[in-house]
C-alpha cells in the first residue's frame, strides 16, 4: 500500500504547496517507500494562519448544537474509516494490525465523540458576586504532534479545539503523516467550515517553528520530546502564547510485598513492549521488594521472551519495528550503555530478532540488577526496554519512583487497593494505573516536572482552549 499527496488542506480546499519539496514515508517494517507528502514551508503555515485567524470570528460565534453536530459527523467518519486508518498507520509506524485496529484507529473515534457533547460546556457560566464569569475559545492554535500514536494524538487536540470553537493548523510528524491526511478527508467530506481545520506537513525545524513564532497564533499545543518541548516554550514565550506541553516520562510500577508478582510482571512486560515501547506512559521502571526480586526477574525473562516479534500484518505479531532506522539506533545505543554500566542483561540485546534482519526491529529487552542512578533509568529511551530495580521499603520505593526529572505516570500493584491508593497519591505523576487498570480516555492525562505542563482529554482537555472572562454586573442595574 503506497499513499501518495500532492497538496496540503488550507482553507478549505486543497492547495499546492508553496514548497516544490516533498518528503518520502519509509515503512519501517520493510524499509521501502510507503508514502510521499509535501514538504510545507513559511508560506504555507502563513497562509493557514491567516486562513484559521479569519474562520475565527464566526467559528467562535457557531452555536455548540451545530459544532456538535460537526464533531459527531467526523467521529463517525473516523468509525466508518477505521480499517483504512489502521492499515494506513501499521504501513507507516509499524504498529501490529491488532494493535492497531484497536488502539490507533479505534480509540481517536471514540476521543472525538467524547467531545460533542462538551461543546455544550462553552456555554455554561457561573456568577461570582456581582461578576458573571463566562468561557471563550482561545482563538487559533497550532496542534504539533508525534509519531507514537499519531492520529489519537491529532485527534485528542483537534476535538477539544473544535468543542471551544477554535480554530487550528495541525503540523504531523513526518515519520508518520498519511493518517492526517485521512483526517483532512473526513474534514473536508463533513463539510466543516472552511479555514477552522488546515494541515501543512513538513520539518519540525521549519513548518513547527513557524508555527510557534507566528504571531497571529494564540496556543501551542505539542505532544513530543522534552527537549522539543523546552524549545517550543522558549519560542512561544516571545509572544507570551499559551503552551501546552505532554512530554517524555520515565514511569515506575511500584509492585508492592502483598501483589500477584506473577500478574504484576507479565502485565509490566507486555504494557513496556506495547507498540514496540513507543509510549510515553510505558511503566519503564519496575520496582520490586528484595525479598521477591530474584523471582521477578525470571518471570520477566520468561514474559519477554515469549513475545512474539515480527511483521506487523501477522494476526500473531505483538511487537513490530521501531518507527525509524534512527530510532532503532537510539534504542541500541541504550542498551549498550546500560551493558556497559554493569547492568544485567536477562532478556533481549543488541542482536536483531531472528529472521527480522530487514526493518528496524530490536528485541523485548529487559535488565536487572538496575539502580536509579544509571542512564538507563533515568532517561526515556522510548523503546522495548525494561529496567528492574529492587527496593527495601514502602517508603525507599516511593523516593526511588519520585526521584525522576519525569512525572508523567506510574503504577502501583497491591492486594490491598486502598494502601494501593495512598502510595499512589504519593507519586508525584500525573496519573497513575492501580493493578492493570485500563486506560480511559476520558480521563485527563498530563505530567508533572519536565513531563510537560497542562492536561488533554475529558474536561480538562477541553480547558486548555478556553479564555476565562470575569464580566462585573452593576447589582444598582
Amino acid at each position: 500500500m503506497t499513499k501518495n499527496y500532492d497538496k496540503l488542506y488550507v482553507d478549505g480546499q486543497w492547495q499546492v504547496t508553496c514548497s516544490t519539496a516533498f518528503s518520502e514515508v519509509i515503512n519501517p517494517a520493510t524499509e521501502t517507500v510507503c508514502g510521499r507528502i509535501p514538504r510545507g514551508n513559511g508560506q504555507d503555515v502563513d497562509r493557514a494562519v491567516t486562513a484559521a485567524r479569519r474562520a475565527f470570528t464566526e467559528w467562535s460565534q457557531t452555536p455548540a448544537q451545530e459544532r456538535r453536530r460537526y464533531i459527531d459527523a467526523i467521529a463517525a467518519k473516523l468509525g466508518e474509516r477505521q480499517v483504512e486508518i489502521a492499515d494506513t498507520i501499521r504501513v507507516e509506524q509499524g504498529a501490529p494490525q491488532q494493535f492497531a485496529m484497536e488502539v490507533q484507529a479505534t480509540l481517536p473515534a471514540a476521543v472525538m465523540a467524547t467531545y460533542a457533547e462538551r461543546a455544550a460546556l462553552m456555554d455554561a457560566t457561573e456568577e461570582v458576586g456581582n461578576s458573571l464569569i463566562v468561557k471563550q475559545p482561545i482563538g487559533v492554535c497550532a496542534l504539533i504532534t508525534p509519531w507514537n500514536y499519531p492520529l489519537h494524538q491529532i485527534v485528542g487536540k483537534v476535538a477539544p479545539a473544535l468543542a471551544a470553537g477554535c480554530t487550528m493548523v495541525v503540523k504531523p510528524s513526518e515519520e508518520t503523516p498519511l493518517n492526517a491526511f485521512l483526517l483532512a478527508e473526513i474534514v473536508d467530506e463533513v463539510g466543516l467550515p472552511a479555514g477552522v481545520f488546515n494541515l501543512v506537513t513538513g520539518a519540525g525545524r521549519v513548518v513547527g517553528e513557524a508555527l510557534c513564532t507566528h504571531p497571529q497564533v494564540d496556543m501551542i499545543s505539542f505532544t513530543g520530546s522534552t527537549g522539543v518541548g523546552q524549545r517550543i516554550s522558549e519560542m512561544g514565550g516571545r509572544t507570551i502564547k499559551r503552551v501546552c506541553l505532554e512530554l517524555g516520562g520515565k514511569s515506575a510500577n511500584i509492585i508492592l510485598d502483598d501483589a500477584d508478582l506473577e500478574a504484576a510482571i507479565r502485565y509490566n512486560v507486555d504494557q513496556v513492549m506495547a507498540n514496540s515501547g513507543q509510549t510515553c506512559i510505558a511503566l519503564t521502571r519496575t520496582l520490586i521488594p528484595v525479598a521477591r526480586y530474584e523471582e521477578a526477574v525470571q518471570i520477566a525473562q520468561s514474559a519477554a521472551d515469549a513475545i512474539k516479534v515480527g511483521d506487523p500484518a501477522d494476526s500473531a505479531t505483538f511487537m513490530g519495528p521501531m518507527v525509524s532506522a534512527a530510532q532503532r539506533d537510539s534504542v541500541l545505543d541504550y542498551i549498550r550503555k546500560g551493558i556497559r554500566e554493569g547492568a544485567t542483561l536477562v532478556a533481549g540485546g543488541l542482536e536483531p530478532p531472528q529472521g527480522l534482519e530487514t526493518g528496524y526491529y530490536v528485541r523485548p529487552t529487559v535488565f536487572a540488577d538496575v539502580n536509579n542512578a544509571m542512564v538507563i533509568a533515568r532517561e526515556e529511551i522510548f523503546g522495548p526496554v525494561m529496567c528492574l530495580i529492587p527496593y527495601r521499603d514502602e517508603t525507599e520505593a516511593v523516593a526511588i519512583a519520585n526521584d525522576s526529572p519525569f512525572g508523567l505516570s506510574g503504577a502501583v500493584w497491591s492486594a490491598d487497593t486502598g494502601r494501593a491508593i495512598q502510595v499512589a497519591r504519593r507519586m508525584q505523576t500525573g496519573q497513575v494505573y492501580i493493578n492493570g487498570g485500563p486506560f480511559n480516555p476520558v480521563a485527563p492525562i498530563g505530567g508533572y516536572k519536565q513531563s510537560g505542563n497542562g492536561r488533554e482529554l475529558g474536561d480538562e482537555g477541553l480547558k486548555e482552549f478556553i479564555e476565562i472572562k470575569a464580566i462585573q454586573l452593576n447589582p444598582a442595574g
